[in-house]
């Protein structure tokens, strides 16, 4: 009897705990309809992952997190992991911040994107932007079934996925329209939050980026279009930018550079350049000040008014 009693509650725990993983679990959301990919070739890759890196995207998508209900700031932000444009280090940037971010009421949404060293890509430095524009539309188009107020949608990159953000942020090339309901949203983000950034595509750039996108020998047009601080206008939406002073992967001119054009377009933004932390800013156990980076951040996004309560329904 007691033996029957015990394997009931062991059973009836084991249907909960299914219940809740189920619940709980991070819902992956393709960006492309089936066939309407664009800049494909048609071949069918399968994902590649080893070592909390993805290394080969079959399916271009994201993955969305989202806060409590009662805590829902009706911000929400599609986060780019770095890796230098071979690889996505989709946990230390991008789950671990897209938890950081849910903290605070913030919905995120890791990106999975495509990158330039696919083989299935027809023109290789289109792919990760086409994905990120195209995440911007699907999150804009489906912000009132996920309580996200359209104008408070933002993009967060590290390393080379900070300069597919500040791209996708200041580029004026639409290159994700396909000619279905998705293309009549925005594809701008609202804001930007960049960590230890690859911005600049010409002398200060980081060598493996820059081959990994636009090849080895790149015309000097290519390398202006994508030199994302040149692309800064009056309208490019505000940043807070980080990184630390003895990067010695990124060089920290590339943040300096991208600073410098927000103030000279007057578009209000935040630089910190701390004395260490090198090219390994996370979410936490940085070095001496480096550490405060997220509470600066919060910080901004308060001030941005990016923090404040959603509007209750109908107000």
């Amino acid at each position: 009897m007691m033996r029957s009693f015990v394997y009931t509650c062991i059973l009836l725990l084991l249907n909960c705990f299914t219940a809740f993983t189920s619940l709980h679990a991070q819902e992956f959301i393709p960006l492309w309809p089936p066939h309407k990919m664009p800049n494909s070739k048609g071949l069918a890759l399968k994902d590649s992952i080893a070592n909390e890196r993805i290394y080969q995207v079959g399916t271009p998508g994201m993955y969305a997190y989202f806060p409590s209900k009662q805590e829902n700031k009706g911000t929400a932000v599609l986060i780019c992991p770095g890796g230098g444009y071979a690889r996505l280090a989709y946990m230390i940037s991008g789950v671990q911040l897209a938890k950081w971010f849910n903290t605070m009421g913030i919905s995120a949404f890791v990106l999975n994107y495509r990158l330039p060293t696919s083989p299935d890509l027809a023109e290789p430095e289109k792919g990760p932007l086409q994905d990120a524009q195209r995440a911007l539309r699907m999150i804009r188009a489906r912000a009132n079934e996920w309580s996200i107020l359209p104008a408070k949608i933002g993009v967060q990159g590290s390393s080379a996925g900070g300069h597919l953000a500040s791209l996708v942020a200041t580029t004026g090339n639409d290159v994700s329209a396909v000619g279905d309901s998705l293309d009549r949203y925005s594809c701008k983000p609202d804001f930007m939050i960049l960590v230890s950034p690859v911005i600049d595509m010409g002398m200060h750039a980081h060598k493996g980026s820059k081959e990994n996108l636009l090849g080895k020998t790149p015309s000097p047009e290519k390398i202006a279009a994508y030199s994302t601080q040149l692309l800064v206008t009056a309208s490019t939406p505000p940043a807070f930018v980080t990184c630390a002073f003895d990067d010695n992967v990124v060089p920290p001119v590339n943040s300096l550079l991208f600073y410098e054009a927000l103030l000279e377009k007057k578009v209000p933004s935040t630089l910190h350049i701390f004395p260490q932390g090198k090219h390994a800013i996370a979410l936490r156990n940085n070095p001496g000040s480096t550490d405060e980076w997220t509470k600066l951040c919060e910080m901004w996004l308060l001030e941005m008014n990016l923090l404040a309560a959603k509007p209750l329904e109908g107000k």
